[in-house]
């Protein structure tokens, strides 16, 4: 018996065999398109650079914007900053007072050792802040000040007030003519009698004037602090202002009793210096007096000599009381704390302020010592023959 299927398991199959498939993948993965709520993902990279380390500034100066800012903190302080009155707290903004000088410094171009060892010093020791260190660079511009600089007592009041140099030439401009006049208004019809008196008078103004604007002016102290082994009594008053009213610089302040021992240091200064002014005042009028006497004969009887010592004391403690009080009143009162904050954007007004001002306290400090004098004795009236 045949089996149908016998053959073909048999024997091999005569057609060719099937093929088989074959799957061919791409060798790179295909780009799936993006879904649409799909966004690119930020790599959480970050880069730091470490800050240059700068001097720390102060609020007063990064809340400043420039030179306008600048000018009137300037000149509302007169070169001063901040706190002020009463309270003792020497030193206590001096590092902010350090790092803000340091970084005007830095910004003007100039290192610690291009500026005079006591401001150098004063820098270190926090003891002015960077707008006196920029004033100090604005008037090196000038020849005039760059010379008067030199000297540390017009470098102390320069930095306080940059109107010092012209309120000095005030003052003793206008002396002579002020003083002039005012002995004319008490003395009118006694005028030409008493033409000796004047002249004593005048010549005492001459001397005396220059020392009545240069003592009481305010200044930026600049002073290293005495040594440890000195009296108490110099310590206090190396610690006074130069002017009882004046604006203490930031990180300063003056007690009230600080502030009276300026007004009794300046007065003995002031009594010394009445003194001696008077001593060659009234020892060249006596000179001229005998010159007049050898060449007129008539004034023999008629003019006398000037009592040299009494007539010296007396100016002495006139300029001590009197002077002292007006001028430190001036200075520290009417000009810094009144017309300077005022004035402060218009020089020209305010130098003109000054020298009304500045006019009018010569002229009556000429009437008060007119009268002061014959009060005490050392002058007197001239009676109509």
């Amino acid at each position: 018996m045949a089996f149908p299927f016998s053959s073909s398991l048999a024997a091999p199959s005569s057609q060719p065999a099937p093929l088989q498939p074959r799957l061919h993948l791409p060798l790179q993965p295909p780009r799936l398109s993006l879904l649409p709520f799909s966004r690119p993902f930020a790599l959480p990279l970050r880069l730091s650079i470490p800050r240059p380390i700068l001097p720390a500034l102060p609020h007063a100066l990064s809340s400043s914007s420039g030179g306008e800012d600048g000018d009137n903190n300037n000149n509302n302080n007169s070169g001063g900053g901040g706190g002020d009155d009463g309270e003792d707290n020497d030193g206590g903004d001096g590092p902010d007072n350090r790092g803000e000088a340091l970084f005007v410094l830095a910004q003007l171009g100039r290192k610690l050792e291009s500026l005079p060892s006591d401001l150098a010093a004063a820098v270190e020791g926090g003891r002015v802040t960077g707008e006196i260190v920029r004033r100090f660079n604005e008037l090196e511009g000038s020849a005039l000040f760059r010379w008067l600089l030199q000297f540390q007592g017009f470098r102390e009041r320069l930095l306080a007030d940059d109107l010092f140099l012209a309120k000095l030439a005030m003052e003793c401009g206008v002396g002579v003519i002020a003083k002039t006049a005012a002995e004319y208004e008490k003395r009118r019809e006694n005028f030409v009698k008493e033409i000796d008196i004047v002249i004593a008078d005048v010549v005492m103004a001459i001397v005396a004037d220059f020392m009545l604007v240069y003592l009481p002016a305010p200044t930026v102290s600049l002073q290293p602090p005495l040594a440890r082994n000195a009296g108490a009594i110099a310590n206090f008053f190396h610690n006074c202002p130069d002017n009882a009213f004046q604006i203490a610089l930031a990180g300063r302040s003056y007690s009230l009793l600080q502030r009276l021992g300026a007004i009794m240091r300046n007065g003995a200064k002031l009594f010394a210096v009445g003194t001696s002014a008077s001593l060659i005042g009234t020892g060249v009028t006596n000179a001229i007096i005998k010159a007049r006497k050898a060449v007129d004969k008539d004034l023999v009887d008629e003019v006398e000599d000037i009592p040299v010592v009494s007539t010296s004391v007396a100016y002495g403690v006139y300029m001590a009381i009197s002077s002292n009080l007006r001028y430190q009143i001036l200075a520290g009162v009417i000009e810094q704390r009144m017309l300077e904050p005022l004035l402060h954007k218009h020089k020209v007004l305010l130098s003109a302020m000054c020298f009304a001002v500045r006019t009018g306290n010569t002229f009556l400090g000429s009437l008060l010592w007119v009268d002061y004098a014959r009060l005490v004795g050392v002058q007197k009236v001239q009676e109509e023959a």
